[in-house]
């Protein structure tokens, strides 16, 4: 009875508080990021620094470079998911989280089945049949996305603490939540434009696993790509020397703890999830990061933190569920027509985030 018990525990209970604290942490190291951007590092730089770590920290999972097979045939899958993953979505989000606020990340973040949907449609991997309940529940998810995503544009309501009111706007603050050099519709279109590339990414990336199923090992080789890549980028953009310099400080704390937790604790639980569950298990639990930044928000951001913010991003992430909802029903449809046992059918392709 008490091993049962054990078994349930691990099971069910441990997975979902790994993923939970993921989404905190997440939303923590984001609030990080936009307090050091707001205290003068360059976004460019961040993303050098933190995938040159990611790196190193990654190297002793790089079968690739010890090994020469099929070495010339995955150097292109490597530099493109490197540019498009690194170079081009990685810049365009903690350059556009320099101009908002980490509820628009997640916010924004909430699109990306609905651009990886429409992009199936354009390139004619899948097809949209209106007599189907999972084609209609995924147009209906992707409308409810859009609608979610312009409102976060268009519309911000009013702060949850108005500062006049209050003498506690006379402190310093150690975090900054909204950016100091707020320009909100541009931190929106690049957080867009970022879950365009990572949409791109995430079929590239499964084109390259179908060649190197070692997962890490295309972390690992999609990370070191590019940051050369995003360094030459850097080098053209930030040509004061002093921008490059670290101090011992915040910045450098949150580059170290970014590059730690993306590289192996996040992708290690991710993985470790979506084998004792499944992939959609995991993907399931994105918009949690809504509930936490509008948590986080209005208990200590009240003065620059919006209700009609919170809003919005509560319909991307609505958004979100239903599409997941409609790839459920897919891949029910799939398994009923294979006649598969549903064990055997994973529901998405094993990502690595």
């Amino acid at each position: 009875m008490m091993m049962e018990k054990k078994g349930v525990v691990v099971g069910e209970v441990v997975p979902c508080m790994l993923m939970a604290l993921m989404e905190f942490c997440t939303i923590g190291l984001t609030i990080l990021a936009s307090t050091v951007f707001s205290k003068g590092l360059s976004p460019f730089v961040f993303v050098v620094y933190t995938n040159a770590l990611s790196s190193i920290f990654l190297l002793p999972y790089n079968t690739f470079i010890v090994s020469r097979n099929k070495r010339e045939d995955l150097i292109p899958w490597f530099f493109l998911l490197g540019f498009v993953g690194v170079t081009m979505a990685q810049n365009l989000a903690f350059v556009g989280l320099s101009y908002s606020s980490p509820i628009v990340a997640i916010g924004m973040g909430c699109l990306t089945p609905s651009i990886s949907f429409v992009l199936a449609i354009i390139c004619r991997k899948t097809n949209v049949d209106l007599k189907s309940s999972a084609s209609r529940i995924k147009l209906m998810g992707t409308l409810v996305s859009l609608i979610g995503a312009v409102t976060l544009i268009l519309y911000r309501g009013p702060v949850v603490q108005d500062p006049s009111t209050t003498h506690l706007h006379q402190a310093p603050q150690l975090f900054v939540f909204l950016s100091h050099k707020e320009n909100w519709v541009l931190g929106c279109a690049l957080f867009a434009a970022a879950n365009l590339c990572y949409s791109i990414w995430n079929i590239i990336q499964a084109r390259t696993i179908e060649k190197c199923p070692e997962v890490m090992t295309v972390a690992s080789s999609s990370s070191l790509f590019g940051t050369f890549q995003s360094a030459l980028f850097a080098l053209v953009i930030e040509r004061d020397p002093s921008a490059w310099r670290l101090q011992l400080d915040m910045g450098l704390l949150v580059i170290v703890l970014t590059a730690l937790f993306g590289s192996l604790i996040k992708s290690n639980v991710y993985m470790w999830c979506g084998r004792t569950k499944s992939q959609f298990y995991v993907t399931m639990f994105k918009p949690l990061g809504v509930p936490i930044a509008g948590m986080f928000g209005c208990l200590f951001f009240a003065q620059t933190f919006h209700y009609g913010s919170l809003m919005a991003a509560a319909i991307t992430g609505t958004g979100y569920f239903i599409m997941m909802w409609g790839q459920l029903k897919e891949d029910e449809s799939i398994r009923a027509k294979v006649d598969l046992p549903e064990e055997r059918a994973p529901l998405l392709q094993e990502e690595q985030v």
